[in-house]
């Protein structure tokens, strides 16, 4: 008989140890973060491929030393695109795939005619999630100094 109850009782507390670890257990994050490893505040653009199209949007402004979350929830992309510049010190990082940006938040659909439609054309550095469900961007020292934001 008291075999019985220890029995009962390592079952109850193992149950009550797996609802404890259920309950504090974080859920897996899921996100595209942008860390700015650098020391000032930088202001950061994206581009990527909606279901309505490409659509840029921006700005984000992370401090040095913070990161941030872009694109909460699991990526339904495998490429995304960034545009980053530090106003303060002068820096920028981009690349050759030309999105549209303006000075002001914005949220852009296409990538064409920029110009055209009132808008700056901007150079974006292309991010490879190699289909991952999440992924963090590093940022480091601006590939160019002394350049403005367009």
């Amino acid at each position: 008989m008291k075999w019985v109850a220890a029995r009962q009782i390592m079952a109850v507390a193992g149950l009550a140890a797996i609802v404890l670890t259920c309950l504090t257990s974080q859920p897996a994050l899921a996100d595209l973060r942008l860390c700015n490893k650098t020391e000032t505040t930088v202001s950061i653009s994206i581009g990527y491929k909606s279901k309505k199209g490409w659509t840029t949007e921006g700005w984000w402004n992370i401090p040095g030393a913070k990161c941030n979350t872009l694109i909460p929830g699991p990526l339904a992309a495998r490429y995304y695109y960034i545009y980053a510049v530090d106003a303060k010190q002068g820096g920028e990082w981009g690349g050759k795939a030309f999105m549209c940006t303006r000075r002001k938040m914005f949220t852009i659909l296409g990538t064409e005619d920029c110009v055209a439609r009132g808008y700056d054309r901007t150079g974006f550095f292309e991010i490879d999630t190699q289909d991952q469900r999440s992924w963090t961007v590093q940022l480091t020292e601006p590939t160019q100094k002394g350049t403005t934001a367009k």
